[in-house]
């Protein structure tokens, strides 16, 4: 009796670690990610696989840096699915600077300047000399591989200023939109 009785506390001590092993591998409930939302200035047309999107550079009294769209360091992610055809309206009202747009891939650290962009023609001109205010570009560009990548100013020193937002091509969502972080 007092040996079956030792047993049975030796199994216990032995089971439970194996039991917590067991239940830390289960599954656990898929949890949904939540989907982009539309905003006036992320036009979608999923028949076209396309998305359309508007932005403006621009620099507000007591701002650290410009914003892009009223954000900057990330604040919002715009959502493209994967091979959709991307096409944006970029302007520039900061005149106090020159501001250029390029999508580059995001890394350990954001680059000083603007380099060679993740997809062909995924920028705006003159990259990192930057366009003054009230000029204007237009650029269409292919989503042809899914990730996360930085929508920034590659006019040297402003992406580390946080001049940038996040883009990413997601192979799951079935339209464009934004997140805005922290919602």
């Amino acid at each position: 009796m007092i040996e079956a009785r030792a047993r049975m506390r030796l199994s216990r001590h032995v089971l439970s670690p194996t039991l917590l092993v067991l239940l830390a591998a289960a599954p656990l409930p898929a949890q949904s990610p939540q989907p982009a939302v539309p905003a006036p200035w992320v036009i979608a047309d999923s028949a076209a696989r396309t998305a359309s999107i508007t932005l403006e550079v621009t620099a507000p009294a007591g701002s650290p840096s410009a914003l892009l769209n009223g954000y900057r360091e990330g604040g919002v992610q715009i959502v493209v699915p994967f091979r959709w055809t991307v096409t944006w309206d970029w302007r520039s009202v900061d005149s106090a600077g020159k501001h250029s747009l390029v999508l580059m891939t995001e890394r350990e650290k954001l680059p000083t300047e603007g380099g060679r962009p993740a997809f062909t023609n995924a920028m705006s001109r003159s990259v990192t000399a930057g366009l003054a205010a009230g000029q204007s570009d237009r650029t269409t560009f292919e989503a042809e591989e899914s990730g996360w990548y930085w929508l920034l100013c590659g006019v040297p020193g402003h992406a580390l200023a946080r001049e940038w937002i996040g883009l990413r091509v997601d192979p799951e969502a079935t339209t464009a939109g934004v997140k805005v972080k922290g919602s």
